[in-house]
């Protein structure tokens, strides 16, 4: 069974790796996920903004953005 967005934020929250693996990767990371075509322009529109921000800023800019997703 594929996962949802839910565990696609928690473990970016838990797992460096797996955000820098994130970063590097989208396409085959997210091809793991069942994800709608808006969840995944969400992470895809995170990931590009990681780009303006502080490598010590990034992981929290992004979990920041899909935790808004989830609980809306």
């Amino acid at each position: 069974m594929a996962q949802r967005l839910p565990q696609l934020v928690g473990r970016v929250m838990i797992d460096p790796e797996f955000l820098a693996d994130l970063q590097r990767a989208p396409d085959s990371i997210l091809a793991q996920y069942d994800l709608t075509d808006d969840e995944r322009a969400t992470v895809l529109a995170a990931l590009a903004r990681l780009g303006e921000t502080s490598a010590g800023q990034r992981a929290a800019a992004l979990r920041t953005a899909l935790i808004r997703r989830v609980a809306t």
